[in-house]
């Protein structure tokens, strides 16, 4: 059901954010930080509504953009099952932990690694620009599990900041460039974003009518960014996710200002 009061204003609102967020998410992760922050605006939703249906239309986006970069960049699905795989056992765990521990625990150091990320991906301006495995074999299938696992677990506990931290690990670890990083990252995203759903409704927390329009939106919105990073390559992608990465570290920082500092 829906909370009372609430106007066609709030769901095309709503939509736009979706939409918003689908489009940056394809990109490089993080569309969380728009469409999360939009479904607390709203009276009367819960905080464990908004993250379950904050999942349901993410659903729709990582679907979306991981068909578009899976007919034109054709990445490797030896690697990037078995992590969709396990990031979704780690995503279903997480979303079971996420009534119990404050985000507060978790963002000063969530904050340190995006600081760390950002200025590594700034001062080595050829990294991500070309594919260079740095393992193989079982040793590259294994390091991708643990980023698969881990950062599934990060997405149903928390969620925002995801998919970017799924490329970063991708072309840190693994060696890929951002464009195959960011196929790769959609598919494990959409399975992350599934586990975390399995948790999610049968506890009855996801507003079915919110999540389905705006999943709309966030369908649409994934589907043009995925074409406009294939279309425009590394550079623009490793571009907008340093962007990406600044306001995720603004944002978190604020919060924890708010929440501990102030």
């Amino acid at each position: 059901m829906l909370p009372d009061g609430l106007g066609w204003e709030t769901l095309v609102l709503l939509c736009i954010a979706a939409f918003a967020a689908g489009w940056i998410d394809a990109v490089v992760g993080g569309g969380g930080l728009l469409q999360l922050p939009a479904l607390l605006l709203v009276p009367g939703i819960t905080p464990l509504q908004a993250l379950a249906t904050n999942k349901l239309a993410s659903v729709f986006g990582t679907a979306s953009s991981s068909a578009s970069y899976y007919v034109t960049v054709r990445p490797s699905l030896r690697t990037t099952l078995p992590m969709a795989g396990i990031a979704l056992a780690g995503a279903y765990g997480g979303a079971s932990f996420a009534s119990f521990l404050p985000a507060s625990v978790f963002k000063p150091v969530i904050v340190g690694a995006l600081l760390v990320v950002a200025l590594i991906t700034l001062f080595r301006p050829t990294l991500g620009a070309v594919t260079r495995l740095k393992y193989r074999g079982t040793r590259h299938l294994l390091t991708g599990l643990a980023i698969g696992v881990s950062i599934g677990f990060y997405d149903g506990l928390l969620g925002p900041g995801t998919g970017t931290f799924l490329i970063i690990s991708l072309v840190g670890f693994l060696g890929y460039d951002f464009l195959h990083a960011s196929a790769q990252a959609k598919i494990v995203n959409f399975a992350t974003n599934v586990g975390a759903l399995l948790f999610f409704i049968p506890l009855g927390a996801v507003l079915w009518p919110f999540g389905l329009v705006m999943g709309v939106a966030n369908f649409i919105g994934a589907l043009v960014g995925s074409r406009m990073a294939i279309a425009r390559g590394s550079r623009f992608i490793r571009v907008l996710f340093l962007i990406v990465v600044a306001v995720l570290i603004a944002k978190l920082g604020w919060d924890i200002w708010n929440e501990n500092l102030r």
